[in-house]
């Protein structure tokens, strides 16, 4: 990642300057494209070359956001000046990298910019969603209603993300636990066992010389294996970032066993409650759309967002696209066209959203209660297999004294 300065111009001709951080200048042109700007001129930011970020440090977190939106649509309903509440927020911001975003925001708005276009420069720490939300808070004179909104679905959202990311590590846990165990016993635990037996100069149990001659390989091979097991994880890394990869891999996601119902419901949830939010807060239908696929998380459920914003766009309604994709439960499509129909779509999609997300609270409990008996059958089974097979020649050594 590198810091890209730009400059572009906005649908009613305004230039805009700014900085992102991103991979590459194509990166930063199509992020400013849907941001409805049209770029004139991108460059590296000098000195900005050798900056490195570790995955997992940095950023900005969701807490830290959701406490300065709720702050902030506090001090605009009280009545102060948005200048004076970024003045308040960034002086007392302990994050480092948010404080000194936030004083970019006011310098932008002391300039004259909206509050939705100061955010815009800065779509790595604000999304579309959010600037989108508060431009149309802008617009129409609800600025503190549309941030209390954006505070209780930010929340909503990273507390969806958790259960989903709790779920998932359970059978990760597993797998990591297991392997460890296993190349633990291969490696240091049967091998003594091993040298015992051998010198004994008696023939071993079948499963026993099995394990031994795993266990032997396991160590004369182990630098190879390791170097097979690191390639495999970089081209798996690598084609899962290709977009064709990408979409299979999100395909397979949403088809495995347990968990592939699991994501489809979180997915719904997500798709349901930001469709909902920027509909309640006037965000044209279509624009929210492009926002709620982008932020969709899943390649496949986005392309059925788009198809359904192309039809809408030819004057079709959004229930049937959503029924021809075939990504969303048939209940929930119906209920979307009940909303539809009764003109209290935001209040159908909220409703929905609320039941999807006590499903994954459902789902993840199930889940749970099913990892931890397989952690114990898988452990237990790895660590009695090594213990029968180690003790099945003194067994046998026992017999034949007897």
């Amino acid at each position: 990642m590198a810091l890209f300065e730009w400059e572009a111009t906005n649908r009613q001709g305004e230039s805009k300057t700014g900085t992102i951080d991103a991979p590459s200048s194509v990166e930063v042109e199509n992020r400013l494209k849907s941001m409805g700007l049209t770029p004139t001129k991108v460059k590296k930011k000098k000195g900005e070359g050798m900056n490195i970020k570790i995955p997992g440090f940095g950023g900005v977190p969701v807490k830290t956001k959701v406490v300065f939106t709720r702050q902030l649509a506090t001090m605009i309903d009280a009545g102060l000046p948005l200048v004076q509440c970024m003045e308040i927020l960034s002086g007392q911001e302990p994050h480092p990298e948010f404080r000194k975003c936030l004083k970019s925001v006011k310098s932008s708005i002391e300039s004259g910019s909206t509050f939705a276009d100061a955010l815009s420069k800065h779509p790595d720490i604000f999304d579309n969603l959010f600037t989108n939300l508060v431009a149309a808070g802008e617009m129409g004179g609800i600025l503190d209603t549309i941030l209390n909104r954006l505070a209780i679905y930010m929340e909503k959202s990273m507390k969806l993300r958790e259960k989903v990311k709790g779920a998932m590590k359970y059978p990760v846990t597993v797998l990591v636990v297991s392997i460890g165990i296993t190349m633990f016993l291969l490696v240091k635990v049967i091998p003594t066992f091993g040298d015992m037996f051998k010198s004994m100069g008696k023939e071993l149990p079948g499963l026993t010389a099995w394990l031994i001659e795993v266990s032997d390989a396991t160590i004369k091979n182990l630098p190879t294996v390791l170097m097979v097991l690191v390639a495999v994880a970089g081209a798996f890394i690598y084609t899962i970032k290709q977009p064709k990869g990408r979409r299979i891999w999100h395909a397979f996601l949403l088809k495995l066993p347990v968990f592939g119902d699991l994501l489809r419901k979180a997915a719904v949830a997500k798709f349901t409650r930001t469709l909902g939010t920027l509909i309640s807060s006037g965000v044209p239908i279509l624009d929210a759309l492009e926002i709620v696929a982008k932020t969709s998380g899943n390649v496949i459920i986005e392309e059925a967002i788009m198809y359904t914003r192309d039809r809408i766009a030819e004057g079709k309604s959004i229930a049937g696209p959503l029924m021809e994709q075939d990504v969303f439960p048939k209940m929930v499509v119906q209920m979307v066209a009940v909303g539809e129909s009764t003109g209290a779509m935001d209040i159908m999609l909220s409703k929905i959203a609320d039941f999807y997300e006590d499903e994954v609270d459902t789902a993840v409990d199930g889940i749970t209660s099913l990892i931890e008996p397989l952690i114990m059958v898988v452990l237990g089974g790895i660590i009695g297999t090594v213990l029968i097979a180690m003790y099945l020649p003194i067994f046998s050594m026992a017999d034949g004294v007897g």
